[in-house]
């Protein structure tokens, strides 16, 4: 078993043992940490739904307006990742909300990021914020570290609530 389905599995046992679920909202990782999660058999009981908010279109689209809360605050940032784990949250209904803000590469994005920096931020019982980078400009190996990172971030998260 490769680690991604061993974090995917860890968490979904996780969630159903403890009769919780999430949501995501994911912009770097391209709809890869959803699809980790959905990959689990029974994925029903404890994924609630969730997007790939790419763009401010979709953004606009998919989530409630953040009007105030997100002056001054850019993509790829940690308060913006916050903010959507917060919103996804919220708007979907689910315990934890779980959050990707990157630039997953070859190149950097337009806020001065490097390829491979990504912001991850778990909301629910408990929070947890972080900036991850993986120095590379390798695209789809950084959409699966990235991946990797937001659930092991919300498997750690977890488990300080238990």
């Amino acid at each position: 078993m490769d680690d991604l389905t061993e974090y995917s599995s860890v968490v979904a046992g996780l969630l159903k043992s403890r009769k919780e679920t999430v949501a995501v909202a994911e912009s770097s990782a391209a709809g890869l940490i959803s699809a980790s999660l959905l990959a689990v058999a029974g994925a029903s009981a404890y994924f609630m739904g969730g997007g790939v908010i790419y763009t401010l279109a979709a953004r606009s689209a998919l989530l409630p307006d953040g009007g105030e809360a997100l002056q001054g605050v850019r993509s790829a940032s940690e308060p913006y990742a916050l903010w959507l784990s917060r919103t996804i949250r919220d708007h979907v209904g689910a315990t934890w909300g779980l959050a990707e803000t990157g630039a997953s590469g070859p190149a950097g994005n337009r806020y001065g990021d490097d390829p491979g920096h990504t912001c991850l931020a778990v909301s629910g019982p408990g929070e947890q914020v972080r900036t991850f980078e993986t120095k590379r400009a390798d695209r789809q190996a950084n959409m699966w570290e990235f991946t990797r990172g937001a659930l092991s971030l919300l498997e750690e998260t977890i488990r300080g609530q238990c």
